[in-house]
């Protein structure tokens, strides 16, 4: 009787340790369809949460909006007004224009009286020694009133100078009238000249000794 029973345990032991393996089988298939329905659950309430979510009437628009101006990362100074500007370039204008009259500016304008014109001084020669010393009326020379004209004619008498006058000669003719000295001198040279005494007249080449230079007379002046 013992060996039975005790056979009869080993197998029961033997049995019961089958058992419960197979049992613990049943329970691992068990806690693992619970896993996965616990996370099938889940998924699902997050769905749902996130179909119930309502999006702000008009936010899609202002983040659009938001989005397409871009942000400055330089602030622009303020702008200056329009008369503020051309106030300042109409002073610097001014400055410029005041600077550059200084600088420029003429001098002090002196205005002369008009006066005669310039002449030159001209001596009076005589070709006859006899009549270089003393106005004698027999030695006295004649200014003319026209070169063109005869010398000796009455009314060609305009006044008298004496050897060793000095005339203010203002201008020459080169085409006169030709005439010539007592020493055989010829010239058609005249001299338009005021004598010591303020008459006006023209005086023969041949009646002087000029070694300065005399403008020519203008076409008006005959």
């Amino acid at each position: 009787m013992s060996g039975t029973v005790g056979a009869g345990s080993r197998d029961g032991g033997a049995g019961g340790g089958a058992g419960a393996s197979h049992g613990g089988g049943r329970d691992d298939s068990r806690d693992d369809g619970s896993g996965g329905d616990v996370e099938a659950l889940l998924r699902e309430r997050l769905r749902l949460a996130d179909e119930q979510i309502e999006m702000p009437a008009g936010l899609w628009g202002r983040i659009k909006e938001s989005g397409a101006e871009p942000v400055p990362s330089v602030v622009a100074l303020p702008s200056r007004r329009p008369y503020a500007v051309a106030l300042a370039v109409a002073a610097a204008v001014a400055a410029v224009a005041l600077g550059a009259w200084w600088l420029l500016r003429p001098g002090p304008v002196e205005v002369k009286p008009a006066g005669p014109p310039p002449t030159v001084p001209v001596k009076v020669y005589n070709s006859e020694s006899a009549c270089r010393t003393g106005r004698f009326l027999e030695c006295a020379l004649r200014l003319a009133k026209d070169p063109h004209a005869k010398y000796e004619a009455r009314g060609n008498s305009a006044g008298r100078v004496w050897h060793g006058d000095v005339v203010a000669a203002r201008c020459v003719v080169t085409d006169g009238r030709l005439v010539r000295d007592e020493q055989g001198i010829t010239s058609t040279r005249w001299y338009l000249v005021t004598s010591e005494q303020g008459v006006e007249g023209w005086l023969p080449g041949v009646r002087t000794r000029n070694t300065r230079e005399v403008p020519v007379c203008p076409a008006d002046v005959k």
